[in-house]
């Protein structure tokens, strides 16, 4: 059972992370249909205000009351996570509010904050209208891609993309269901599956980024596609593993070294779009995007490794 601070905490962290990811999941949804699909486009730009107005509220009441490990980590946001939107609206002429991510920019941490019961129900009633939100994200993305796969529509996404996409919107939910009974998400006793489930999205991450790249960018297509086949190959141990009953200690630390390359990896390919240095079709919020999801895998990744 938690505790009240550790129920509020982990839900505002849990948000400060993933609703970003959801609005942003959003975007590049609305992005991608054709002018016969407005409909679509409409849900997925409404979509993305309900989260930028949810994703707001849980920062107006996150100060002091996160983690510093948390906002050191670059899951929130990144240095590059502003100028990345910026650049963004530029090509898109979409109105995203960076004034959200400049509050994110100035949090900070409160390790040693009392029991609130105020703020206890204000954050639980967040997680219900969490709930309610990426129910409703799960339900477009699901629409979505049964109509991409059974060729009822075309979108610029790839089919994999909205499947992995919609995977991330589903462990958030749990997430979220779990806080809100109260039960004690602790990330160490899930190594097995957190591993699986991260492996799979550093993997589809670079098979992504392999596929956006211009034809002439073949060193970074090169790059791109290891880090999907290392990723899958280093998931494909930790199944052998758990099959043979075999401590996963040593794989773990495979993982962190892949993940801290991907890292950089990532970092140098937002700077690239950024500075109009890589030749793409990648809208560079998703570079900061990739970066983040891949910060947050590091952090958990730690969580395993007392050595880190």
């Amino acid at each position: 059972m938690l505790s009240s601070k550790e129920f509020i905490r982990l839900s505002l962290e849990l948000h400060l992370f993933f609703a970003r990811i959801m609005k942003e999941h959003s975007l590049f949804m609305q992005l991608s249909f054709t002018p016969r699909d407005k409909e679509y486009t409409d849900r997925a730009n409404k979509l993305r205000m309900e989260f930028d107005r949810f994703l707001n509220d849980v920062v107006n009441i996150s100060n002091k009351n996160i983690s510093s490990r948390v906002i050191e980590s670059g899951e929130i946001v990144t240095q590059y996570t502003k100028k990345a939107e910026e650049v963004t609206i530029f090509y898109t002429d979409v109105n995203i509010p960076t004034e959200i991510t400049e509050k994110e920019l100035k949090l900070t941490s409160g390790d040693n904050y009392r029991d609130n019961p105020k703020l206890e129900l204000e954050v639980s009633k967040l997680n219900e209208r969490a709930i309610n939100l990426i129910t409703a994200i799960i339900d477009f993305k699901t629409d979505v891609l049964g109509n991409v796969t059974s060729c009822k529509m075309f979108t610029l996404n790839y089919p994999l993309l909205i499947d992995h996409i919609l995977r991330e919107a589903r462990l958030y939910l749990s997430f979220v269901k779990r806080l809100q009974s109260r039960d004690n998400i602790d990330i160490e006793k899930d190594i097995i599956g957190q591993e699986l489930f991260w492996n799979r999205i550093m993997a589809e991450h670079s098979k992504f980024i392999r596929g956006l790249l211009d034809p002439t960018e073949e060193e970074l297509f090169e790059i791109a596609n290891a880090f999907g086949k290392e990723f899958d190959a280093l998931n494909k141990a930790v199944i052998e593993a758990v099959e043979r009953c075999m401590p996963i200690d040593e794989i773990t630390a495979e993982i962190i070294v892949a993940t801290k390359n991907i890292k950089e990896f990532n970092t140098q390919g937002t700077i690239g779009l950024l500075e109009c240095k890589i030749k793409s079709i990648i809208i560079p919020l998703l570079g900061d995007h990739v970066l983040r999801e891949t910060n947050h895998y590091l952090r958990i990744l730690k969580m395993f490794n007392k050595a880190e």
